[in-house]
This record gives C-alpha cells, structure tokens and sequence, in this order.
C-alpha cells in the first residue's frame, strides 16, 4: 500500500510530466538535466552549481547529444558543470520547463528531461570549475534556491519520495 506522502510526491511528479508534456509537442527545444544527491551528514543532499551567465542556482543541465542516450548525456553534463560522476537512472523523474536567455537578448523555451544522478565521486578538477560555484545543500534549501517552479516540485517529490519509510 502506498502512503499519503508518496501518493502526493507521485502526484507532484505526474503533474509536472503532464504540463511539460505539451510543450514537447510545440517546441523542439529539449534539454537533459542531472539531479545529483548524495546521502550526507544532513541526511539527503543535492547538488546545485551556479549557472555562468546570471549566477542563479542550477542543476547541471545540457543540450541532447548525437553518441549519447538522453541519461548519459545529462551524466556528461553533471561532470562537466559540477565535477561529479556516479549512478545515474536510465528513466527522468520528470521534466520541467524554464526560459534560457540566448545570445542578442533573445529567449528560448526548453523543457528539461531530469534524472537522478546519486554521486559517488565529486573531482577537484573538471572542465567548468572556474566558471560555476558548486555547494550541497538539504533538499528544502535547494527547493528555495532554484527559480524553476516545476524543478522546486520534482525536488520536493524526490526528497518524499527517498526519504519515505518502508510501507
């Protein structure tokens, strides 16, 4: 039997599938994202880094990749952006969507595939350490941080959903 509280991250998860669903339909600007968590001190941790151009809190997040599955392009991503490699699921989380600020003060909207990355290894050293800052934070902290709506909802049902006591 599943609990309230996993029915309701279950819900949040679905929802955000549904909204993002129709832009997939309209718009073929698609995007794959690692979630990177750990278990820590604190208990859950996720990993957020800052994006390059406007510093705002991000999760490593990149553009589909033609000798890559989506899963293994969003793991690229992770150690590119954020320095770290581990486990990553094969199946989204969910999807979310947000406006990328392009070049000539242009905008695009991208829906974003998201998956779980559970980190095993965080580098010193990786290709965009200069240019991004990279901090662990509880779950509740990251949902603060992230300007997504959509991705604060995925976080949320993630931390409900990992944390859940056995049914």
């Amino acid at each position: 039997m599943i609990s309230a509280r996993s029915a309701w991250a279950m819900e949040r998860i679905e929802l955000a599938k549904r909204k993002t669903s129709k832009i997939y339909r309209r718009d073929r600007r698609h995007q794959f994202a690692a979630l990177p968590w750990r278990t820590g001190a604190r208990g859950l941790e996720i990993l957020l880094i800052t994006s390059r151009e406007t510093k705002r809190w991000v999760i490593p997040k990149g553009w589909p990749m033609k000798d890559r599955a989506a899963h293994q392009a969003a793991a690229q991503e992770a150690f590119e952006e954020a320095g770290v490699q581990g486990d990553i699921t094969s199946e989204p989380l969910g999807m979310f969507r947000y406006v990328k600020r392009l070049k000539g003060d242009k905008t695009q909207l991208c829906a974003v595939d998201v998956f779980p990355l559970q980190v095993t290894e965080a580098l010193d050293l990786w290709p965009e350490r200069d240019e991004r800052v990279r901090e662990w934070v509880t779950p509740e902290e990251a949902s603060r941080r992230v300007d997504e709506p959509e991705l604060t909802a995925l976080i949320e049902a993630f931390a409900f959903l990992h944390v859940r006591p056995a049914d």
